[in-house]
């Protein structure tokens, strides 16, 4: 990744320690969303942070440790769970959470390095495994109370069942590039319970 020349105009500074780290990482997130991971820049990143470039390299080895820790910290908020009483508002709900999430400029950012030469670092393909790893644990118990309600059969594989879910999402964000939305979220819920109850997952 090319390193170009300190743009003018930096913005104020944002001081040492926790306060810094969080400038810092916050504009990695914002550039990646802004220019991708080609054009990214340490200068760039330090420019939108106040800070000198100086100390972004004391504190990361490189742009691309940057990166990964910035989708990381970014990415390692709790999901709300839903418990609606049902499996169906509760598969919505989840489906609406993806789609809230990935349609956000850092969701966006984070789809954009997963698809660029970004997800060749091991960093990035580690925290794209963890993510969701972190996604299917913390949504299992959804699945397991509907089985123990009987709104699904016994032995329903709660990672097919999400991915299932999650698919319909993904193939319109990466690939056919149609609208993403609440009834996007609905549909692909919808589709997966259906699969389900029907003993395919």
């Amino acid at each position: 990744m090319e390193l170009a020349g300190v743009p003018s105009g930096r913005a104020p500074t944002v001081g040492r320690g926790g306060r810094m780290r969080a400038a810092v990482l916050e504009a990695a997130i914002a550039e990646l969303a802004e220019s991708g991971y080609a054009a990214l820049t340490v200068e760039n990143v330090a420019q939108r942070a106040g800070v000198h470039k100086t100390t972004i390299y004391r504190n990361w080895k490189d742009a691309d440790g940057l990166i990964a820790q910035a989708l990381a910290a970014h990415f390692a908020a709790d999901v709300p769970i839903p418990d609606t009483g049902a499996v169906a508002t509760d598969l919505r709900e989840l489906a609406r959470s993806l789609v809230a999430t990935m349609t956000t400029p850092t969701g966006m950012a984070l789809l954009k390095a997963v698809l660029s030469d970004a997800v060749r670092l091991p960093q990035v393909a580690e925290i794209k495994r963890a993510l969701f790893d972190d996604r299917f644990r913390r949504a299992a118990p959804v699945i397991a109370r509907a089985v123990e309600r009987g709104e699904l059969p016994k032995g329903t594989d709660p990672v097919e069942l999400l991915k299932a879910l999650a698919a319909p999402v993904y193939f319109r964000l990466v690939c056919s590039g149609e609208p993403v939305g609440r009834a996007t979220a609905d549909r692909a819920a919808d589709a997966a319970l259906a699969a389900a109850r029907a003993g395919v997952l």
